[in-house]
């Protein structure tokens, strides 16, 4: 099964929750660029297989974690047993792109279709909502507003199709660094910070998005890559530039693929990493990312 990642067309950070989280307005964005996961049965203990480094093999990665809930859910005794999850990972990591919760996502649907239980929609969501706060957004896809921690989502028109060019650094930012230096901002200047804002390109009848992201000034601060890769796009020819989530990849929009395979060219010496991806509306997000069972040798590598 595809996991794909998001951008954030927009992420507004409206204040600090009597839980400690943080309120957010956010924009999700679907885009083709995905991890991919195969749920194969095997005899013993639970396990999780992948050979890109960095990737947690254990119970900190939010694959075990939606196994180990999904277990619970469906009342089985003991810890999960009898299967292994092959992780075939594309999305870079603490780039913002949501690549960890849709992983989780999507072993959410794989394994619940793998261990033949009939789970409804509304009960994965409620599942994935115990698992990180963007989790029900990849059980949808799409564009789609994000309100309170960002796990409460609202289908929205869906953007038109737009070729997205991802820089992405050499480092990464977790979240926890990110909102750390976002309150930290904030309590010295004692009021939100302002971006300027600008328009997502196309006639999309949403005034939601902006492309402003209240995260990406605290985060530039500590790393000025941000700014810089939000300027190179735009020379490149970008007709909106932001950073993702919590960093640290940014991303151009682009109308035509042309014009954003000449930003790739263009940009391909920088020093970043360059990818190209491009917008997914929420049907055809149901349709790519549709569990299918595999016809050949399972345990050979996923593409």
């Amino acid at each position: 099964m595809r996991a794909h990642a998001k951008i954030n067309l927009d992420l507004r950070v409206l204040g600090t929750r009597p839980d400690g989280f943080h309120e957010l307005r956010t924009v999700f964005q679907s885009i083709a660029l995905h991890d991919t996961i195969a749920c194969l049965p095997r005899a013993g203990a639970f396990a999780i297989e992948c050979d890109v480094a960095g990737v947690p093999l254990d119970g900190t990665n939010l694959i075990w974690r939606a196994a180990e809930a999904l277990w619970r859910a469906l009342r089985r005794a003991g810890p999960v047993r009898d299967m292994v999850v092959r992780l075939d990972k594309r999305i870079p990591l603490e780039a913002g792109l949501g690549g960890g919760s849709a992983d989780a996502a999507a072993a959410l649907v794989a394994l619940a279709r793998a261990w033949h239980v009939p789970v409804r929609p509304p009960q994965l969501t409620d599942v994935g909502a115990t698992l990180g706060a963007d989790v029900p957004f990849f059980l949808a896809g799409g564009t789609a507003l994000g309100l309170g921690r960002g796990d409460e989502i609202y289908p929205l028109a869906d953007l038109p199709r737009h070729w997205v060019v991802l820089l992405v650094p050499g480092f990464g930012v977790s979240t926890s660094e990110a909102y750390g230096w976002y309150d930290a901002e904030r309590e010295l200047s004692r009021g939100p910070i302002v971006r300027e804002p600008q328009h997502v390109p196309g006639p999309w009848p949403s005034r939601s998005a902006q492309m402003i992201n209240d995260l990406e000034a605290p985060i530039a601060r500590h790393h000025p890559e941000i700014d810089q890769m939000k300027a190179a796009l735009r020379r490149a020819g970008a007709l909106a530039a932001a950073m993702s989530g919590s960093g640290s990849a940014v991303f151009g929009l682009f109308q035509k693929r042309r014009e954003a395979v000449g930003a790739v060219e263009r940009l391909s010496g920088s020093g970043w990493r360059v990818l190209l991806t491009e917008s997914l509306g929420r049907g055809e997000y149901g349709r790519l990312s549709r569990p299918r069972f595999l016809a050949r040798n399972p345990l050979s590598r996923l593409h």
